[in-house]
């Protein structure tokens, strides 16, 4: 009943359903282990987040020649700084949401006092505050301000990559950036940048209460492990249900198969039977045969 199963046609489907088995196990293994990796990483933003702020010195103290492996052990650390915003070299960056708002981040160099200059987000404002317009509704306090912000490293464009889009001039000063491009600030700012950018926690003194923007930007969602559990566990199931289904539909196969084969075997065994009998009655009849 089932050795059609062992033609080669057959085979060949036998090995495809096997292989779709088998990458759709290893796919949801593969979740598995991204979210293992997700778990990690929160774990490691938390113990950062959680530390208590501590000046930008201290946490860098090559200062502006801190390397990227430095700026990353330290990243999502909170650090304290004081100075004077440089808002006449404030520049925005396009592109940015929140709430599902369309919008821009605000970057202030924040001028050091040691020929240094950190680079500040001080929040997000609406696309309303064209970057041709004034800024004077977003303005920072005047004179010196004492903040803590949550370190970030900065963002170059990677084609192909996670940050990409548009390429900024690389020449001229620039009052928008497509990304967080502190290098490419840094041709603009008198003061020599630290490699990386804090998105603002606290600011003494605060931004005048008449003023609601810049609007903090969140701070990072340690508890979001993302979709990769249940993106796994649809891996599973579709594969348990494909070795379900696939025995289903051989054998619903096998019985069309047998229900064809059937009256054909019976009209064989008449048409034999007739002609045994036509043979026999022509023996019979046949001189001498008895």
């Amino acid at each position: 009943m089932y050795r059609f199963l062992l033609k080669p046609l057959w085979i060949l489907s036998h090995l495809f359903v096997l292989g779709v088995v088998v990458l759709m196990v290893n796919l949801g293994l593969w979740q598995l282990h991204r979210l293992d990796e997700r778990k990690s990483f929160n774990a490691e933003m938390r113990a950062a987040v959680d530390q208590p702020a501590q000046p930008i010195g201290s946490l860098l103290p090559a200062g502006v020649a801190s390397t990227d492996d430095e700026v990353e052990a330290v990243k999502y650390r909170s650090v304290s700084a004081s100075g004077s915003y440089l808002v006449d070299q404030q520049v925005l960056v396009t592109n940015r949401t929140q709430n599902s708002a369309p919008g821009y981040w605000v970057l202030t160099p924040l001028d050091l006092g040691n020929g240094t200059a950190l680079v500040v987000n001080r929040g997000w404002i609406p696309y309303s505050y064209t970057a041709d317009g004034s800024w004077s509704d977003f303005a920072p306090p005047a004179g010196r301000v004492s903040i803590t912000g949550s370190i970030e490293q900065p963002q170059v464009r990677v084609t192909g990559g996670v940050i990409s889009g548009p390429a900024d001039a690389a020449e001229g000063n620039l009052r928008t950036l497509a990304r967080v491009d502190v290098a490419r600030l840094g041709q603009q700012v008198d003061e020599k940048l630290l490699p990386l950018f804090v998105n603002l926690q606290t600011q003494t003194p605060p931004q005048p209460e008449a003023l609601a923007i810049p609007a903090p930007v969140p701070p990072p969602d340690v508890s979001d492990e993302g979709p990769h559990l249940s993106y796994a566990m649809q891996w599973f199931i579709f594969s348990a249900m494909t070795l379900v289904v696939y025995p289903l539909l051989i054998r619903r196969v096998a019985r069309r198969r047998h229900e064809i084969d059937e009256p054909t075997r019976a009209e064989e065994l008449t048409e034999s039977s007739d002609v045994n009998a036509v043979a026999a009655g022509a023996a019979g009849d046949h001189p001498g045969s008895s």
